[in-house]
């Protein structure tokens, strides 16, 4: 239950757990009272509103930060090996940095992340022209996609878990899409040391949907990432063209650079003689995972040998997308006046393939109405 609200620093601040005489123990060894998240005001989006500050934080003192503005992860603060705490994310140190955010940093993307061919799709018979804003193709949603909306929020929480409801509506034809689209999605950060995000959705209209979180890590709060060792649960992947669109082929990763199906540093062949890492600049590549059935399964692990950190990503997705950094190129200060360098952070993407919605053979992205949109991703950290 709240247990209320009271100014702090002359903003409104909000503090979660549970009521006396309710505690549990949450799967971290923690009691569930420790839970807590506070609200402060973040900065005013123009001709949107305000923007809120919500951070969240479990009985073993992991925090995350999270604004409504973009659904964006500000910060994730993490223990290494010795239990020292870092920023484990790429962000800006203030809201307008987030304005322009061509990086995506930390941001939800939709209505569908990643790359659909020239901004054109056809459904049921209608052609359908969205924006292009990456070279000849549409990305992650558009000018003006889910990142660069005002979220409804609400503070929420279950026994082992603080949490956050965002929820946005879509309107039919918001960026060239069909339908009007409901859209909730719940960050959780459990005693786990998990972040748990859970995404929903109906629509009047059928429409493409493909919503993820487009957050770049850092296990060492710092450096390049050259060094993290990558394990990526797929033996196959969707090859690309020069405009980073697939082909259409499921190859497999066995004999390439693309190969983690065993732990490999990112670094050892990230500049390798080969066609598909000089069209991506490094990584940039969709993972076909293995078995995937629609329940939560493991996608990727990667550990940080200096630290000590370990994320593996669990989801309910046919695909991920890792992306290494290849466009970070200094001219970004970020936070604590850190210049971002080329290969500063990683992404993991969990999602439909890029250009579902022009490609038969790959799984449907289609969402019709009745039906429900459900996907659900965990970043869960730990050390060794």
């Amino acid at each position: 239950m709240f247990r209320g609200y009271w100014p702090v620093a002359g903003c409104l601040a909000v503090l979660l757990g549970l009521a006396g005489g309710c505690a549990t123990t949450g799967a971290g060894g923690g009691d569930a009272r420790d839970l807590h998240l506070v609200r402060t005001t973040y900065g005013t989006v123009p001709d949107q509103g305000t923007a809120y500050l919500y951070t969240l934080t479990n009985a073993n003192g992991m925090e995350v930060r999270i604004t409504n503005y973009g659904g964006i992860v500000t910060s994730l603060l993490a223990p290494d090996a010795t239990g020292a705490f870092a920023d484990v994310s790429l962000g800006y140190p203030g809201l307008e940095g987030y304005f322009d955010n061509n990086p995506n940093f930390g941001c939800l993307v939709g209505r569908f992340g990643n790359r659909i061919a020239k901004g054109r799709f056809m459904l049921d018979g209608q052609d359908y022209t969205l924006a292009v804003n990456n070279g000849p193709n549409h990305l992650h949603g558009g000018i003006l996609g889910f990142s660069k909306k005002l979220w409804d929020a609400k503070p929420v929480r279950r026994e082992d878990a603080v949490g956050l409801k965002l929820t946005y509506v879509s309107a039919d034809g918001e960026e060239g899409y069909p339908g009007t689209l409901q859209t909730t999605v719940h960050y959780w950060l459990t005693n786990a040391n998990e972040l748990e995000i859970v995404y929903e959705a109906v629509t009047d209209k059928a429409t493409p949907v493909n919503l993820t979180f487009h957050g770049y890590f850092n296990l060492d709060g710092e450096g390049d990432i050259l060094d993290h060792e990558m394990m990526i649960n797929a033996t196959r992947y969707t090859p690309v063209d020069d405009t980073l669109i697939p082909t259409g082929e499921l190859a497999p990763v066995a004999n390439t650079p693309l190969d983690f199906t065993t732990p490999v540093a990112i670094g050892a062949r990230i500049d390798a003689d080969h066609e598909q890492i000089r069209r991506g600049g490094g990584y940039d590549h969709n993972y076909v995972l293995n078995g995937q059935d629609g329940s939560l399964a493991l996608a990727a692990r990667v550990y940080a040998p200096e630290s000590g950190r370990v994320m593996e990503v669990y989801t309910t997705q046919p695909g991920i997308q890792f992306y290494s950094g290849n466009f970070l190129d200094g001219t970004i200060t970020g936070k604590a006046g850190k210049a971002y360098q080329k290969r500063y952070g990683f992404c993991l993407e969990t999602q439909h393939y890029p250009d579902s919605p022009n490609q038969p053979a790959f799984p449907s992205c289609i969402l019709r109405p009745g039906e429900k949109y459900f996907q659900k991703t965990v970043y869960r950290f730990t050390t060794r």
